[in-house]
This record gives structure tokens, C-alpha cells and sequence, in this order.
């Protein structure tokens, strides 16, 4: 993935300070955005049985970028509804905006955040240049009297942001829609060891005990980190990735529900997590999955605490003069890849008849991933596989 001058020195100067044993203020602020990451996957996932997807960093970006435009009550409720308001300094009124823009770049994300207001409201510009300046977030109008022509305009805008990526954002549009957050992000896997695609076969994967599956199981053997967690009684498994990023992929125990591990994640446990991995001579094997899922924030957000925003109190007045604008919705879309890719594929290739084999570590029942940046610790996505045949 190229990346430009700017993300080239914000990653250097990480690297350079993390060698030093010294925490940035982004790997504070990543840590402080943390439990906000957990705690709305685990608003989202308790809201359904099935596979999940949420881009915690793309909602956290979208929802700072409101902020930008956001005053009073409504600013502070929001920032500390995302866990950053503490970071917040005297003097330095763009010192959040900075930090995010540093992970943002540093992360190196596909992803598209876009305000989109109706027809006869008209954008600060002094927000729109901001947002765009520090998110690289987009403020147009559309006209949502017409549902189809409003949709067909913000999928428009997300697909050409995303390269083809991300597309269908949004089912539904109500025509009495005042302003619409948009967030979509597109991640895959690329792999510092890639899979072997000639050792991936067909196997059982158990969603329950009455619903078995065929799925395309990937297998690799060689040297992972790996870990335990006896209270959660759940095996923790790291996959590194390009671009500094790595996944954790947590397969609870044969007794214990998934829901449990969703309902217990926090930031400070994710973070234990990360802290006890040890490497082991291991052979793993992976389903292939892709998930593609749409979630409706503003069902989730008010329960985080924050409410406001979506409310006739919303103090948006640093997003347009217009009296009694509000947000009618956030939404976001995931789609997210994992398959054998990453890069030289002779790099990845076993010997099966080596002896004696290493213990298998078989993900063929539900289990969660963690998608996060490894010198900050920011959680990037956070989602449930419970059927891989299903996205």
C-alpha cells in the first residue's frame, strides 16, 4: 500500500519513540478510545445472534468529525462519549483533531466519512475544510425528498471514495432525514505469511450443535503468538499484517458461550490480552470468511451516552447557521476480506510430514476477531464469525 510523506514521518516518529519506551499522546488517546471500540461492539453484537462486523476507528472518525461542528453540552457529551474529552488541552483547541488525523493516516485505512445534509441547509465552511483538512471527511447536500436520488447519491460518493470497495450503504432513506453520518470502511487481511491456497480444503465448521457447515479452511504452520485467558477461558491467537496491523482471533472454549467474550471485552482487557502472547510453534487453521454488514449508530450511541446529538437540544451550530438542524441517523458499512492473501506465497509453504507435527489450533466454531495497529494498540474492528458461508 503506498502511503504519502506525511504517513511515512507519523510512523517513523511512533517506531522512534516506542523504541524510547515513551507513550505518545496517540498511543494515549488510542488507549483511552479503547473502551468506547468494546463497548459498542458489544451494544451491536448483543443486538443479534449472527456474524458482526463494526469499524470501531471509522465511528470514531465520523463521530469526530460531527464534533467539529458540534457546541456546548452536545461537544462534550460526544467527545466523552467516544473516550478523547480528557485529552482535550488549554491553548490547544485542534489537539484532538491532530491526534486522530495522526492515527488515521498511520493506520491507513480504505475508508469514506461523509455529513450529508439536505438541500436547503447550508455548510459552515470553515467545517467543511476542517473536516476535510483533519478526516478527509466530505459535507455535500442531497435531496432527500427524493429517497432514491438521496441514496443513489451517497452510495455514489462512498463507492468512489472507497475505490469500489464498500457499496449499498444505505437501504432506506426517510424523506424528513435533516442530516445523515455516513462511515464506511474496507479492510482485508494481508498477510505478513500468507496462507498457502493449495492446502485449503473443505471441513466442518459446528455454528451450533444442530448446524454444521462446509467451509474453505485455510492451514499454516510455523512460529504464532498466542495466549490464554483462564477467566474468560478463551485461546487468543495473533495474525500479523501489513502495514503494521494485526488481527487477535479468540476461540472460547468449547463450553463457553461467545456472547460471554462479547459481553466481557473491555479495553483494558483486550489490552492484557495483547501483553500475554508468547510465541509457539503451531498449526493453525482458519475458515475464509468475508462479512459485509450495515449498522445503524444512532441505535447504538445513546445507550454510550451519547444522546444529544440526535435531539431538538443538538447544539450543531458550528455546522451550518440553519436553526434546529439535527442528525437524523449514522450509519456505517463494513466489508471485510480474509482469505489466503498476503505476499510471497513460497514464504508460506509447510512441510505436512514433518515430524512430529505442532499442536493444531482449529477455528471451526464461532469465535471473534480483534483488527488493531500494533504500535498504538488502536482497535481498528472488532466483529463475530458464528457461520462463514454467510455475510
Amino acid at each position: 500500500m503506498k502511503m504519502d510523506i506525511f504517513s511515512l514521518l507519523v510512523r517513523a516518529a511512533l517506531l522512534a519513540l516506542s523504541v524510547l519506551g515513551q507513550t505518545t499522546d496517540v498511543e494515549e488517546l488510542a488507549r483511552m478510545n479503547a473502551d468506547f471500540a468494546t463497548r459498542l461492539y458489544s451494544k451491536i453484537a448483543s443486538s443479534n445472534d449472527d456474524n458482526v462486523a463494526v469499524s470501531t476507528l471509522g465511528a470514531t472518525l465520523a463521530l469526530a468529525t460531527l464534533a467539529a461542528g458540534v457546541g456546548g453540552a452536545s461537544r462534550t457529551e460526544l467527545l466523552q462519549g467516544i473516550g478523547v474529552a480528557s485529552m482535550e488541552k488549554e491553548g490547544e483547541p485542534e489537539i484532538i483533531q491532530t491526534l486522530l488525523q495522526q492515527l488515521r493516516v498511520t493506520t491507513a485505512q480504505i475508508q469514506a466519512t461523509g455529513l450529508f445534509m439536505k438541500q436547503d441547509i447550508k455548510a459552515d465552511d470553515n467545517f467543511s475544510n476542517q473536516v476535510k483538512q483533519f478526516y478527509d471527511a466530505d459535507v455535500q447536500n442531497v435531496n432527500y425528498a427524493n429517497g432514491q436520488l438521496a441514496k443513489g447519491s451517497i452510495d455514489n460518493y462512498v463507492r468512489t471514495k472507497t475505490g469500489d470497495k464498500v457499496k449499498d450503504v444505505v437501504e432506506n432513506v426517510d424523506p424528513q432525514s435533516m442530516a445523515m453520518l455516513i462511515s464506511a470502511t474496507f479492510f482485508t487481511g494481508y498477510w505478513l505469511q500468507p496462507f498457502n491456497a493449495t492446502f485449503t480444503q473443505e471441513e466442518r465448521f459446528y455454528v451450533n450443535k444442530y448446524n454444521i457447515v462446509q467451509v474453505p479452511m485455510m492451514l499454516r504452520s510455523g512460529k504464532f503468538y498466542l495466549a490464554y485467558d483462564p477467566t474468560l477461558k478463551v485461546g487468543i491467537l495473533k495474525l500479523p499484517c501489513e502495514d503494521g496491523i494485526a488481527m487477535l482471533v479468540l476461540l472460547p472454549d468449547e463450553d463457553v458461550d461467545y456472547t460471554y467474550v462479547d459481553e466481557s471485552m473491555t479495553g483494558e482487557v483486550f489490552r492484557g490480552w495483547v501483553a500475554k502472547l508468547k510465541k509457539t510453534k503451531l498449526e493453525i487453521q482458519l475458515p475464509r470468511f468475508s462479512l459485509k454488514q450495515s449498522n445503524s449508530l444512532s441505535t447504538s450511541l445513546p445507550s454510550l451516552g451519547i444522546k444529544e446529538i440526535f435531539g431538538s437540544t443538538a447544539d450543531l451550530s458550528g455546522i451550518s447557521s440553519d436553526e434546529g438542524l439535527k442528525l437524523s441517523e449514522v450509519v456505517q458499512k463494513v466489508t471485510l476480506e480474509v482469505d489466503e492473501t498476503g505476499g510471497s506465497v513460497a514464504d508460506a509453504s509447510i512441510n505436512l510430514f514433518t515430524t512430529p507435527l505442532p499442536p493444531r489450533l482449529t477455528f471451526n466454531r464461532p469465535f471473534i476477531f480483534v483488527v488493531y495497529h500494533e504500535a498504538t494498540k488502536s482497535i481498528l474492528y472488532i466483529g463475530r464469525v458464528v457461520d462463514p458461508t454467510k455475510n
